[in-house]
C-alpha cells in the first residue's frame, strides 16, 4: 500500500458530510474549503500539489500544480493529519445538495477518471492529475473546454455529485451517451469521446446543439441527475436583472423570493 488506509462515514442524506477516522500519523487530503469539522490534535498544512510519491522533488510538484491550475483548480492542497495519540476524525461537507460516492481504488485497477469539480478529498497518496482535455471553443464549460481529471493510487478517494447518483455497469462493447454535465466518474477502461450533436434546441446552447459523452463498455460510470450547472443557470435565469441593491428588481432580492422570504 502507497497510500495512507483511512476508515470513514457518511452522514445525511441530501447534503452529505463524510467523517474520516484517522490513526495517529494518518494524512487525508482535501480541496481547499471543504473542510466542516475536526478533532484537536489534527495538524492542517498547505501543500504545494497533491503530496503522492509521484511528485518526488521540485520539477515533480511544479508539473502536478500545473495540472490542477489547467483544471481550474488551486495550486495547493490542504492535509489533515493525526498528530495527536490515539484516533481522531476530521469532516468533509459537500458543496452543493447530492452524494458522497467513496472510491476504493486499489478494487477499480487503481484509478478513476471524474469530472474535474468532483473531487472532494482522499487518502494522502492519491495523485490527481488530468486525463483528458478537449478544446470545445469559447463559450462552452466557461471556456476551458472539456477537462476530465484521474485519480490513481490504491487508497480511499471521496467524489461529490448532484442530485441522485446512477451507477451503470457497462458490459464489453454496450455504449452509453450522457450529457457531458452528467458525467461524474468512470474506470480507466472505460472508451470515451465527446460528440456534438448540432440542431437540438436548448437554452445553455442558444439552440446551436449539444455536447455528448460516448462510453463505451467494459467499466463502470458514475451518472448525476443534477449537475450544478444545471442547477445554477436555472437559479440564475430565475433572478430579476434589472439592477438595484435592495429593490424589488435586485439580485439579493430574487434569491430572497427564490428562498421563500416575505418583505413586508
Amino acid at each position: 500500500m502507497n497510500n495512507h488506509e483511512i476508515d470513514y462515514k457518511l452522514f445525511g442524506d441530501d447534503m452529505q458530510f463524510v467523517q474520516v477516522e484517522l490513526d495517529p500519523q494518518e494524512t487525508v487530503i482535501a480541496e481547499a474549503g471543504s473542510l466542516m469539522m475536526m478533532d484537536n490534535g489534527i495538524k492542517m498544512e498547505t501543500i504545494f500539489g497533491d503530496g503522492s510519491s509521484s511528485q518526488g522533488g521540485l520539477i515533480g510538484k511544479l508539473i502536478g500544480a500545473g495540472k490542477r491550475v489547467i483544471t481550474g483548480e488551486s495550486l495547493f492542497m490542504t492535509t489533515f493529519t493525526n498528530e495527536g495519540s490515539g484516533k481522531k476524525h476530521v469532516s468533509f461537507a459537500s458543496p452543493y445538495p447530492g452524494k458522497i460516492v467513496p472510491m476504493d481504488l486499489s478494487e477499480l485497477n487503481g484509478k478513476l477518471i471524474c469530472q474535474k469539480d468532483a473531487f472532494l478529498a482522499s487518502a494522502k497518496g492519491v495523485s490527481l492529475g488530468i486525463e483528458f482535455q478537449r478544446k470545445l471553443g469559447t463559450g462552452f464549460f466557461g471556456g476551458e473546454g472539456f477537462i476530465m481529471q484521474k485519480l490513481e493510487g490504491d487508497g480511499m478517494a471521496f467524489v461529490h455529485a448532484g442530485g441522485t447518483i446512477y451507477k451503470k455497469e457497462l458490459a464489453h462493447g454496450e455504449v452509453v451517451r450522457v450529457d457531458t454535465g452528467c458525467l461524474v466518474a468512470m474506470t480507466g477502461e472505460v472508451d470515451y469521446n465527446i460528440e456534438f450533436v448540432g440542431g437540438v434546441k436548448t437554452a445553455m446552447f442558444g439552440g446551436e446543439g449539444v455536447f455528448l459523452a460516448t462510453l463505451k463498455g467494459p467499466g463502470t460510470v458514475w451518472i448525476q441527475s443534477l449537475p450544478f450547472s444545471r442547477l445554477a443557470s436555472r437559479v440564475f435565469a430565475a433572478m430579476p436583472h434589472n439592477g438595484g441593491s435592495k429593490g424589488e428588481g435586485s439580485v439579493t432580492g430574487g434569491l430572497f423570493d427564490i428562498l421563500g422570504g416575505d418583505r413586508r
